[in-house]
């Protein structure tokens, strides 16, 4: 092999590398059905983020109600699906994950999983309260071991036997069972 082969050749074979890095670092970046729930966000988006912030992290266009309100929810134009973002005071304040069975926590918590299977995934950090709504459902509510994060929940909300829904976020929003009404 000549040198002017071997040159084009570790060219294009560098070209693949960058092109690979770039594609799986904006596949990591974007938002969607494989992102994780984290106490204080989902993927790249946290709480305390303006709106325009979290469209950037997100790589999504994010629409909803008028931000005229003191409090009112964003969504993803389009995917991922059934994942609202609350926002006060002009920040995203809370994650909802309603209907959509791939979104999971960073343990791997999603709807459709029962209240023990919940409780083994974080074992004595769960509090269980009565559903304000549904008879027999709860609220599982995870309480964090970690300092930085006292003011952030993470909260199951179940029929009585498995997750209906689930929601991350700051205290007090992440706590309105009724979110912005």
């Amino acid at each position: 092999m000549n040198n002017k082969v071997k040159l084009l050749t570790l060219a294009s074979l560098t070209l693949a590398v960058s092109s690979l890095t770039v594609s799986t670092v904006v596949a990591q970046i974007k938002l969607t059905n494989q992102s994780k729930l984290f106490i204080n966000g989902i993927g790249t988006v946290r709480v305390g983020m303006t709106v325009s912030q979290a469209a950037k992290a997100s790589g999504t266009k994010l629409v909803g109600d008028s931000p005229n309100n003191s409090c009112y929810y964003v969504k993803p134009q389009n995917e991922p699906q059934n994942i609202l973002f609350m926002v006060t005071k002009g920040r995203i304040s809370r994650v909802d994950v309603r209907q959509n069975t791939q979104i999971t926590s960073l343990k791997g918590a999603k709807i459709g999983d029962t209240e023990a299977q919940i409780k083994s995934l974080y074992p004595g950090r769960i509090k269980v309260t009565p559903h304000k709504y549904v008879k027999g459902g709860h609220y599982l509510t995870l309480i964090p071991k970690d300092r930085a994060y006292q003011n952030y929940r993470v909260i199951f909300e179940t029929d009585g036997k498995v997750v209906t829904q689930f929601r991350s976020g700051k205290l007090p929003e992440v706590e309105f069972v009724e979110g912005c009404s």
